[in-house]
């Protein structure tokens, strides 16, 4: 499927009956065929939102709040721990998500509402969080920019975690909230080739692309770190030191790392992924995340569902951890943004009206 990481729609795991619309034997391919086109086009959804900022509690995570202007990603990364939540929308973490996608128009005039509330209590809102908030589709919708802008007039804290070039678009937003300390952004790296890019972030930033991405950001004052995730075994986990170097020479500050995760569908379609690309070493692959996982493909439990166990879990921590300090990067999980200066741009009586 070109310019996509997979082909396959696996059933929706809330759907109670499973339809197979045809059986591909192998012989015969009609090239005008509807169910098995070379390409898909991205269909986009508009979503009336009743609310946009999500809480957790999850210990493995350094926020609390969260924005996400769409669900499903064009980006398409194979990988994505976020694809299962597709099924939630009745479509498929597969082909779907890359595909179908929701976007919310009315986020920021939700976003207002929200911190116009009397009882709303300030703490730093991670923006983009399970889908990328530049995806390609916010060239058009420019939904992200929209919510940038009513956090700016708030002096609302924000960070942003991405791979998608089109944030320098909004560097004048960024470097302005920067400048009051309001403003991080952590850049996704996980390879350096172009070649792995291509099959397992399609439709993503070039590497090289990322790195004067962290450049920009970095000259206009935006603190400036990066996500090495997911880790993958024998397949990305040979780069963590070029990528460390190559990142800290653009200008980044901070690091962190997330070792592959396979929750739900993801695992099917990641295998597939790997059968494709590496079939000679996929059953390798699959050996050492059981490894890290207690025998399993995933272990969901807090604590272990991004570093996994064992002893290659330990050897990339130190790794990571020994190359990152000879680099002065910081390894702490989240800037310290500040709270102290939110305000409400038509003053704290304007909730009442």
């Amino acid at each position: 499927m070109k310019t996509r990481a997979t082909a396959l729609n696996p059933h929706n795991r809330f759907q109670p009956i499973a339809t197979d619309r045809e059986v591909d034997d192998g012989w015969y391919r009609d090239p005008e065929d509807e169910f098995n086109p070379d390409s898909v086009a991205t269909e986009v959804i508009l979503e009336n939102a009743r609310t946009i900022i999500s809480r957790n509690s999850s210990p493995d995570v350094p926020f609390d709040q969260s924005i996400n202007p769409y669900r499903g990603c064009e980006h398409a990364c194979i990988y994505c721990f976020a694809r299962p939540t597709h099924a939630y929308w009745d479509m498929s973490p597969g082909l779907d998500f890359e595909t179908r996608l929701i976007a919310k128009p009315n986020a920021a005039a939700r976003l207002r509402e929200e911190l116009d509330r009397p009882g709303y209590r300030v703490s730093p809102i991670a923006l983009g969080v399970n889908t990328d908030a530049y995806q390609p589709l916010e060239r058009s919708q420019r939904i992200t920019r929209q919510v940038l802008e009513v956090l700016s007039d708030y002096r609302h804290p924000v960070s942003i975690i991405t791979k998608g070039a089109l944030i320098l678009r909004d560097l004048d937003l960024l470097s302005g909230m920067a400048a009051q300390g309001l403003c991080s952004v952590r850049v996704s790296l996980t390879t350096l080739s172009n070649d792995l890019k291509r099959s397992m972030e399609p439709r993503t930033a070039a590497p090289a692309t990322r790195l004067k991405m962290i450049r920009q950001l970095s000259d206009a004052g935006v603190p400036t770190g990066i996500i090495l995730g997911p880790v993958i075994p024998f397949v990305n986990d040979h780069e963590i030191e070029a990528i460390l170097e190559a990142a800290a020479r653009a200008g980044a500050t901070r690091a962190s790392w997330i070792m592959l995760r396979l929750p739900h569908e993801l695992d099917e379609l990641f295998q597939d992924w790997l059968r494709r690309h590496f079939p000679q070493r996929a059953e390798h692959v699959m050996n050492r995340m059981r490894d890290l996982r207690g025998g399993k493909s995933y272990d969901a439990t807090f604590g272990r569902r991004m570093t996994g166990i064992g002893p290659y879990s330990d050897l990339i921590r130190q790794r990571f951890t020994k190359k990152a300090r000879q680099l002065g990067l910081n390894l702490h999980e989240a800037e310290l943004l500040r709270v102290d200066r939110f305000r409400r741009p038509g003053g704290e009586q304007m909730a009442l009206w």
